[in-house]
Parts: C-alpha cells; structure tokens; sequence
C-alpha cells in the first residue's frame, strides 16, 4: 500500500498544483523524485508532527490540500491536539496517511503500535476515517476523497486481502449473504473473515469507509439479530454506529478485534494474530459462538 501512496499521490501532484505533500521522515526515498520535479510543494518536514500538523492547516487555510503522511502512532497520538483543533474544530480538509497500525511493526513494541487510531479518531466531530483493504482499494478511496474539504485519515497496512473489492467512498459491499447472522469485515480483515466463514449461513459487509459509516447498508442488508464485528484494531470502534443503525431493534453485537490491552510479546504481526484471536480460526469460533447464544 505504501508503494501504491506514492504512484497515486505522486499522479495527484501531476495533475493538481493544490496538493502539497509533507512528510515525516518517512517515505522521503519513496517521494525522491517528486520532491526533485516539485520542491515547492513535496517537503521532508522530519520529526515535528505537531508543529508538521499546524503547517498542514496553514496550507489548507490558504486553498491547498495537504496530504501528512508518517507512521500512525505519531500522526494520531503525537499529534491528536492539532488534528482536533486545528484541523476538527476549524472543519478544514487535510489528508493524513499513517502506515505501521495496529502492530505491523511488530518488532519496535508500544512506540510504534498504535491499535487505539480509529477509536481515537472517531471522537472528533467531522473526521473521516478510511481503512483500504489493498493497495488498488487505496487508490480509489484516496482519489474518490482527498478534495472533498474534510479531515480525512487513511491507514495503511503492510498487509493485504488477496482480491481488491468494488470500494466507494462512503459505502459498505455486500461480499456475501446469508440468513444466520451479519459478519462486518475491515479493510484487511476481510480476507480473514471469508475464510472463517466459508461454511456458514452468514451475511458479510465489508467497510473501507468507517466514518462516515454507512448505516443504510446494513440495515438494509442485516441477517438474523447478531452481528460479528471484525476490525483490526482495539474492538469496540464500530459497536456504537452500530447500535446507532437499529434504535428500535434488538440485536446481539460480538467482537473480533484486538483486545484493549498493551502487547508485552515481541514477535511477528502474524504471531500477534494467533495471540489476539484474529486468525480465520479464531474468528470462526467466535462466530459460531454468537450464532449458538
């Protein structure tokens, strides 16, 4: 996905003399040639991602369109004031692109983990907040919004689903129906959860898009009275635009996602899977649990 940012914000650059690129000591090899053709608009700002963030809001106060991008911890935690005040409270558009989240750097421990982004994320008013499921998936989220006027951030993953999806801006995909339960799948969790599901009688939705959520979809699309909520990152995110969905209705909510708690492990972010319960495995049982309750 981070080769994908590049070609795809690198074209954007090309094509719109808006966008201006700041980056974080990150990505600097990647955007080499841009930052060669338009110095006046590609930047190595370096290890200053609060003060990198007010400068994005200076650019975008003046008509332009920044595109922030380093690694998640950094850009949401480091920087949360700024992304709330200056970006949230100012409704102003900016496009911020982390990499690294949940444990993809596995090996760096809790400086570099950053499982809390989404939730973090989803508690200042006007936010958008895209989680692709591959590269090709990127691609067309990011160009679909990064000019819409909004405070937008995407999560880039090192890893991917197999089969790159439909995505629009804004809205759920139906990838399977069913009449037992409601399977939500994010970004790369989706390959995850068809696995897990290949045999069951479910319903999956799949979410690119998490803020704006796209409520009409599953409601439109809801199986049974139980939803299984797979999100790869501290579970929880998604439970209240989901409720939110169904006022009236009584539904039965289960999460597959990283438990609220710090990893004291080092390993692969594979092995980190197989510990938190989000293999196909894990996701299978616990939605056979959900259906059996």
């Amino acid at each position: 996905m981070r080769k994908q940012l590049v070609t795809t914000v690198e074209a954007l650059v090309e094509k719109d003399k808006r966008v201006v690129v700041l980056l974080g000591d990150i990505g600097v090899f990647g955007f080499r040639r841009s930052m060669t053709a338009h110095p006046d608009r590609v930047y190595n700002i370096g290890i200053l991602e609060q003060a990198t963030m007010s400068l994005a809001s200076g650019l975008a106060k003046t008509g332009l369109i920044p595109v922030f991008h380093t690694i998640a911890p950094f850009i949401v935690e480091r920087a949360l004031e700024q992304l709330k005040v200056d970006f949230g409270f100012q409704q102003l558009g900016g496009n911020f692109v982390s990499v690294g989240a949940s444990y993809d750097y596995a090996a760096l421990g809790a400086t570099h983990h950053c499982p809390a982004d989404v939730g973090t994320l989803k508690n200042i008013p006007g936010m958008e907040i895209v989680v692709p499921g591959t590269a090709q998936e990127f691609d067309t989220l990011f160009r679909q919004s990064y000019d819409d006027g909004r405070p937008t951030y995407f999560r880039l993953s090192e890893r991917a689903n197999a089969e790159s999806q439909n995505v629009k801006f804004g809205k759920a995909q139906v990838v399977k129906k069913g009449t037992r339960a409601t399977v939500i799948a994010v970004g790369p969790l989706l390959e995850n959860a068809l696995t897990a599901t290949e045999k069951e009688d479910v319903t999956i939705l799949y979410y690119t898009t998490l803020a704006p959520f796209d409520a009409k979809t599953l409601r439109s699309n809801l199986a049974g009275d139980k939803i299984l909520i797979c999100e790869p990152y501290y579970e929880g995110a998604l439970a209240l635009d989901v409720i939110n969905t169904f006022p009236n209705q009584a539904i039965q909510i289960a999460h597959a996602g990283m438990p609220k708690r710090f990893l004291s492990s080092y390993g692969t972010a594979e092995e980190h899977d197989k510990d938190l319960g989000l293999t196909a495995g894990a996701i299978n049982k616990k939605l056979k649990k959900l259906m059996h309750e």
